[in-house]
C-alpha cells in the first residue's frame, strides 16, 4: 500500500457485546471508554473520531443493539498502530474476551481517505463488507496487509475475525 501525502487512514472496529451495555459485567469496559478516547485524541497522528450526540454504545449497527462501533481517522497506519498497542488501549484490548463475543467475520478494517475526509458509518461498513467478501486490497485491509505495521505481530494480535 502506497501512502500519498494527501491521504490519511480511516479505521472501523465493530464488536458484539456479550451482555447489555448497562450490565455490570460490561461496566469496566464502559467506564474506560472516556480514558481510551482521551488517549486517542492526545496521540500523535490522531485526526478525528466518530462522535455522535448519543454515545457510541447507543448507535445500532447492523440491526443488532449489542454491536458497537468505533471509527477514527489517523495521519498514517503507524500512528494508529502506536495508539492501539502502546497506550491504555492495549490493556483494554487485552480484556476483550471478557466483554465481547468472537465474530464470524472480520470486524476491523482500515482504508485510505483523502485528507480532511470524515467517513460516515455507511461508508465504513461498506469497506468492512468489501474486506469480508473480496479480501484485503488497497481499498479495505487489516493489519496483515499494511506492510509498515508490525506491532500487531509482536503484541499477539490475531488478524482473524475473533
Amino acid at each position: 500500500m502506497v501512502k500519498m501525502a494527501d491521504q490519511h487512514v480511516a479505521e472501523l472496529n465493530i464488536a458484539r457485546l456479550k451482555h447489555d451495555i448497562n450490565d455490570p459485567r460490561i461496566a469496566d469496559f464502559v467506564n474506560n471508554l472516556d480514558r481510551v478516547n482521551a488517549a486517542a485524541e492526545r496521540s500523535d497522528g490522531f485526526i478525528w473520531r466518530l462522535e455522535l450526540d448519543a454515545t457510541a454504545t447507543d448507535v445500532v449497527v447492523m440491526n443488532d443493539p449489542h454491536i458497537i462501533a468505533n471509527m477514527s481517522v489517523w495521519r498514517d497506519i503507524d500512528s494508529l498502530e502506536r495508539f492501539v498497542f502502546q497506550t491504555i488501549h492495549k490493556r483494554i484490548y487485552a480484556r476483550k474476551a471478557e466483554w465481547f463475543d468472537a465474530m464470524d467475520k472480520m470486524h476491523f478494517v482500515m482504508w485510505p481517505v483523502s485528507a480532511g475526509h470524515k467517513p460516515d458509518l455507511n461508508e465504513a461498513l461498506a469497506r468492512l463488507e468489501m474486506l469480508n467478501t473480496q479480501g484485503a486490497s488497497d481499498e479495505a485491509f487489516g493489519w496483515d496487509y499494511a506492510k509498515s505495521s508490525g506491532l500487531w505481530r509482536t503484541e499477539s494480535c490475531d488478524s482473524s475475525a475473533a
